[in-house]
């Protein structure tokens, strides 16, 4: 199943490998500007996202000198899906992460996690923490807010295909419009937000760009049950340099967690995005010369 050479597309190439139990597994592979320097990157996407997530700061990062390798996690666009849905959890996508590292020779990485990947970079820092050299969480911590997940819950595996890129612009707007108030009528940015999460079918219909069974992790989903606290992971994973990116609006990520997070890791480095919910895209101004500004302190 391991792709022999790698497919240019762009400034990237396309990978796939298999994972341990023989799934296809997609990732964007971008070559560093030369000289390389300092370890690969590797972006984890959201729940419902994919390796599109990251078309606007990979190659940015890529022209620092770093290799950037961006995958679509099991079920989610050119990745295969699970014909078991239970595996869609974490601790498996971290499996999936190291069987990736391991097939591109990547023993050691520093990671950006967009809130789902954010937590699988956690949950690897648990497993096998030489393979993480440093880290940039993106609106996601040990502790979730309820009104967010409750959010997240409503939403994912219950879009329904549209006919035009318009309506499904106007699909990721009405879901997450409220995390980017100043951004509500910019139709580019809605229409470039439905080509990074949507995919057209051979029938012309436009869909989600992931298997809906993910949506299968919130089955047991109690709104009035505290959310898990992820504290021992997030330990784990704060033995090596971090940085903590916050949407000033965000719904998951709130400031008392983030204070949290600076109890067990003191020299946590944050920064906060005003105006932007969850998540914020990471090339906001603010968003992007804090992870230039680390990544510049880093292997």
């Amino acid at each position: 199943m391991d792709s022999g050479a790698p497919h240019l597309i762009g400034d990237y190439e396309e990978r796939v490998v298999a994972t341990i139990d023989g799934l296809a597994l997609y990732a964007r592979d971008y070559p560093p500007l030369l000289p390389e320097t300092g370890l690969p990157v590797i972006c984890l996407h959201a729940l419902t996202r994919n390796s599109r997530d990251f078309e606007v700061i990979a190659p940015r990062i890529a022209a620092l000198g770093r290799r950037v390798v961006a995958p679509d996690m099991r079920g989610r666009s050119k990745s295969a899906n699970d014909p078991d849905p239970a595996h869609y959890v974490p601790v498996v996508y971290a499996q999936d992460v190291v069987a990736l590292m391991d097939k591109l020779e990547i023993p050691r990485a520093v990671f950006i996690g967009s809130s789902m990947g954010g937590l699988i970079t956690m949950v690897l820092a648990s497993m096998g923490p030489e393979r993480i050299a440093a880290s940039v969480l993106n609106d996601v911590g040990p502790r979730f807010s309820a009104d967010g997940l409750s959010r997240i819950a409503s939403y994912v595996g219950r879009s329904q295909p549209v006919a035009s890129w318009e309506e499904a612009a106007g699909a990721v707007r009405a879901i997450v419009g409220s995390a980017y108030p100043e951004r509500l009528d910019d139709q580019a940015f809605w229409l470039a937000f439905a080509h990074r999460t949507f995919r057209q079918r051979e029938d012309g219909m436009i869909e989600a760009d992931y298997d809906p069974l993910i949506a299968l992790a919130f089955g047991d989903f109690d709104d009035e049950a505290p959310p898990p606290d992820l504290s021992p992971l997030f330990q784990a994973l704060a033995q090596k340099p971090m940085l903590c990116v916050r949407g000033a609006i965000s719904d998951l990520l709130s400031e008392e967690t983030l204070a949290h997070m600076r109890e067990l890791k003191p020299d946590l480095e944050t920064v906060t995005v005003e105006n932007v919910g969850h998540a914020p895209m990471l090339d906001e101004p603010e968003a992007w010369d804090a992870v230039l500004d680390f990544l510049a302190k880093v292997d």
